[in-house]
């Protein structure tokens, strides 16, 4: 940790010579105007959340972003003190969103003791956002097995060996277990499904698009669940 010309803390190591020279610019200072062409008005909403994500993550996918599958998952203990980390949406339909995890693990925990969760699809470069908030519950043992099979041996094993979010002594530890289970099944075609290990559907209650609008003046449509059942839509303030 350094100080810089104005005195703002720079984290990491002094430049080395033949860096690229020239301050770091403050995070205040970074500014990217989004395009003034861009919206995204009631009428341009697909009938339901499904069909618009469809076509969201269709359009992401064809920008070719990088990972556009990638989400970040917040959940929170029951004291209510969040955790945030990214996770890859394995599956989507008008029943939520899957993704698989360590029931062990912080997130795994947090979504059995408080069954509520965010997700946010990071389209930045697309000047878009989805953020999802609904309830978590496992997916059918069956659904976690067909997926676990997909998997390539190597992240099977790796389900197996990885005590996550644990703390571990240091990583030839880890190391040493991923090879301990490798070697355990070494003389099995398939590898099974850890008992510790499974998908989490988030079921939204509300589901917001997010267009970046030039001014910081950005559209935020959100299909939200009603309590006697259906959807409503409604445009919330930048």
């Amino acid at each position: 940790m350094r100080t810089g010309q104005r005195g703002r803390v720079l984290v990491g190591p002094p430049r080395r010579s033949g860096d690229v020279t020239g301050d770091t610019p403050a995070p205040a200072a970074m500014r990217n105007e989004y395009a003034a062409d861009l919206g995204l008005t009631e009428a341009d909403l697909a009938a339901d959340w499904h069909t618009q994500f469809d076509g969201w993550f269709a359009d992401a996918v064809a920008f070719g972003l990088p990972e556009p599958n990638a989400m970040v998952v917040g959940t929170a203990d029951d004291a209510g003190r969040p955790s945030g980390r990214t996770v890859l949406l394995k599956g989507y339909d008008p029943e939520g969103f899957v993704f698989f995890t360590n029931h062990l693990s912080r997130k795994g925990v947090e979504a059995a003791g408080n069954p509520y969760a965010s997700l946010v699809f990071p389209w930045f470069p697309m000047q878009r956002q989805v953020v999802v908030a609904g309830s978590v519950a496992p997916v059918d043992q069956a659904v976690t097995e067909s997926y676990f099979a997909s998997r390539p041996r190597g992240s099977q094993v790796g389900a197996w060996a990885s005590p996550q979010s644990q703390v571990v002594p240091d990583r030839a530890a880890l190391e040493e277990r991923y090879r301990e289970v490798a070697e355990r099944f070494a003389d099995q075609a398939e590898i099974p499904t850890p008992p510790h290990w499974g998908g989490l559907r988030v079921r939204p209650d509300t589901v917001e698009f997010w267009q970046g609008r030039a001014g910081r003046l950005h559209d935020r449509l959100r299909f939200r669940r009603l309590d006697a059942g259906g959807w409503i839509v409604e445009r919330l303030a930048p």
